[in-house]
């Protein structure tokens, strides 16, 4: 998995690094560690619901913050568990465009087994960057 936690960085919290060749694989990645703090297997979410995620920012690490976001707003207002089947981000006009699909199901405790329910993403140490091998994000989540 293109990600890992790390354990020193917040204690009362879950960190996580995650990292990608390129900024679209980077992003799944970041989804990926947030819906498995939450959801021990993520092969346990079947494909069964499909949710359309459009967002905006000027600002790319603030796009993958509020990508992150969905993913906790879909867990918490719909008991609804979902990952990334695609997803396309584009520079236009000085703003980031971000187009995805995510697919899941209702939660159902008898098959997913829960972890932690993560509340938010911080922004706390918060970042995305492009490194030599591609994009690196650091997150927090608040949980």
């Amino acid at each position: 998995m293109p990600y890992e936690y790390l354990e020193d960085i917040a204690i009362a919290d879950t960190a996580f690094k995650a990292w990608g060749k390129d900024l679209e694989e980077t992003f799944i990645s970041a989804a990926n560690a947030t819906m498995h703090v939450m959801v021990e297997d993520l092969d346990s979410i079947q494909l069964q619901e499909k949710r359309e995620i459009q967002l905006e920012n000027e600002e790319l690490d603030m796009l993958l913050f509020n990508f992150l976001q969905e993913f906790i707003y879909y867990k918490d207002a719909e008991q609804l568990i979902v990952r990334t089947q695609q997803i396309q981000i584009k520079g236009k006009d000085h703003t980031y465009v971000l187009e995805a699909t995510a697919m899941g199901e209702k939660l159902n405790p008898k098959r997913h087994h829960l972890k932690v329910d993560v509340k938010a993403v911080t922004l706390h140490h918060f970042r995305l960057e492009r490194t030599d091998s591609g994009w690196e994000t650091l997150v927090i989540l608040d949980v």
